[in-house]
């Protein structure tokens, strides 16, 4: 490790001002992207701001027909919530499905949004149930806030504060673990609410998180696994390939994961 100014504030306005006057600083979550890529040495910011104080920034409520879940929500806490289950019970087995106790108990929701890792589990999740992401300057869609690997709409020294999360719907995700890391190899996240049917698939996409069109179009004819039959799957081509998986082999677990979340959402 080397030398960085360290910042914790205790409020969302004194985070907010140290970020507009700390261009290069990183925002600190969880920390189990940034602090192991610091000691690795191949990110190098000189400050780091904590928003582990920031109690603002935690929490879970419904809000009318929304769960409004705080950027510094942890995973297990969203997992354990008597608000999600009840609510939007496929969120929180998303949420408990991430990482090991460790992971959970420390990383956030906003921190994982924010990092956007192409094998997280959030994404998926959030781009199907078309929730919307709360900064300090805007609402930000899902559709339109994960863009690439690694890469958001957020803007520099803009600071995640809330996930709104739509209930109501038929949701559930399934993936295929790596099983050392738990990460999703694939994960398919599938909601159903009225006429809307959104596929979102994490894991597996060279660009990464990624809607999967043909299929939604099939769920939406007939809200069933067998649907999904014959329906033409991601052309390998755009997908990843690694020592863990093929691009092939991704391809086919989309289609596995898809049935397997339908079939949970319909409460089967």
């Amino acid at each position: 490790m080397y030398a960085f100014d360290y910042h914790r504030p205790t409020t969302l306005k004194q985070a907010g001002n140290l970020a507009a006057k700390n261009a290069e600083a990183k925002l600190l979550a969880g920390g189990h992207t940034l602090l192991p890529t610091m000691k690795q040495r191949l990110a190098s910011p000189p400050a780091l701001i904590d928003l582990s104080g920031v109690a603002e920034l935690s929490g879970i409520a419904l809000k009318g027909r929304n769960l409004v879940i705080g950027a510094m929500t942890t995973h297990a806490e969203v997992a354990g919530s008597d608000l999600v289950k009840a609510a939007l019970p496929g969120l929180a087995v998303l949420a408990g499905g991430i990482g090991d106790p460790h992971v959970r108990h420390r990383g956030t929701i906003g921190g994982s949004v924010a990092n956007n890792d192409p094998s997280a589990d959030y994404p998926a999740g959030l781009l199907a149930l078309g929730a919307t992401i709360v900064t300090t300057k805007r609402r930000i869609p899902a559709s339109e806030f994960f863009t690439s690997l690694f890469s958001t709409a957020l803007e520099e020294g803009e600071i995640i504060t809330r996930i709104i999360v739509p209930t109501g719907a038929k949701f559930a995700y399934q993936k295929f673990r790596n099983p050392a890391s738990r990460y999703a190899m694939v994960g398919v996240a599938v909601a159903k609410k009225g006429a809307r049917v959104a596929v979102a698939v994490t894991g597996a996409g060279a660009d990464g998180v990624f809607r999967w069109a043909e299929a939604e179009a099939a769920l939406a004819r007939r809200f069933t696994p067998k649907s999904l039959d014959g329906v033409a799957l991601p052309d390998p081509k755009g997908l990843n390939g690694d020592i863990h998986a093929s691009a092939e082999y991704r391809s086919h677990l989309i289609g596995v994961m898809a049935r397997r979340a339908v079939l949970a959402a319909s409460g089967k």
